[in-house]
């Protein structure tokens, strides 16, 4: 009953939150003079997302990006996790590959992705791998910290129990390390939206930033504006998938004791 009632307070707060945003934004386009093709009123951006979606258009582009930010999402997740994991348990493995992996964070992911683009073509595989890049570093670095962070005592009790290398790994490390493997996951599910659509930006056919790149071509400021509302929308709902695991796996960690 107290998670039931927590979400749905978030949820409540969540819709207040929305609707202000949107009388401000109604406001703003309606009364502050702006020229309505710098800042369109939400009715001509939700109109004119309605007209792209008629078209049969508007739909393909979402489903394009949405692949590749899943896919992406789940590239990077996977190795982030077991190379996270490898690096907790190994001094001499992180001595030897952290070096590469800091270097790799001073390469702007803006300046990779021509270079992806040039190797693997304009198709979704260059979009995959931004977003696998851009997802993989906050993930790897919070499994680290989940997996470090075990007390010792606990793992001293597994010893004293003689659990075996498996019954330690899914009964101790892998529950006590998912709060901070959530908080990775949580960055990189909006972060990979971000590695998705930059890619498109470089190169492609298709695509949320493909149309966005269109649509500023053409000054179609409420598409420009449609677009990145998707795109936001897009990121938001992946977080809450995420929030809502988190809490189904980890709600007892803040349920009341009574």
């Amino acid at each position: 009953m107290f998670k039931a009632r927590r979400g749905g307070s978030q949820v409540l707060w969540a819709a207040v939150s929305i609707l202000a945003a949107l009388a401000v934004w109604e406001i703003v386009a309606r009364w502050s003079g702006i020229p309505p093709f710098l800042i369109p009123p939400p009715g001509a951006v939700v109109a004119r997302l309605v007209q792209s979606a008629a078209a049969g258009t508007l739909g393909h582009h979402v489903w394009v990006t949405l692949a590749e930010v899943l896919t992406g999402l789940a590239i990077g997740l996977s190795f982030a996790l077991g190379l996270g994991y490898a690096l907790a348990k190994s001094p001499s493995v992180e001595r030897l590959i952290s070096p590469y992996l800091v270097a790799s964070q001073s390469v702007p992911v803006v300046a990779l992705a021509p270079l992806l683009a040039l190797w693997f073509g304009p198709g979704p595989t260059s979009k995959v791998l931004i977003s696998a890049l851009i997802v993989f570093f906050p993930a790897l670095v919070n499994t680290v910290l989940g997996v470090r962070s075990v007390p010792t005592e606990l793992k001293d009790l597994m010893r004293s129990l003689r659990a075996s290398t498996w019954q330690t790994f899914a009964k101790l490390e892998v529950p006590a390390s998912l709060p901070a493997v959530f908080s990775g996951l949580k960055v990189g599910a909006t972060l990979s939206v971000i590695g998705a659509v930059v890619g498109e930006f470089v190169a492609a056919n298709e695509g949320l930033g493909f149309l966005l790149n269109v649509a500023r071509g053409r000054y179609d400021t409420p598409l420009v504006f449609g677009c990145i509302l998707l795109l936001v929308g897009m990121a938001l709902t992946l977080y809450g998938i995420t929030s809502w695991f988190e809490l189904r796996l980890l709600g007892w960690r803040t349920e009341n004791p009574r």
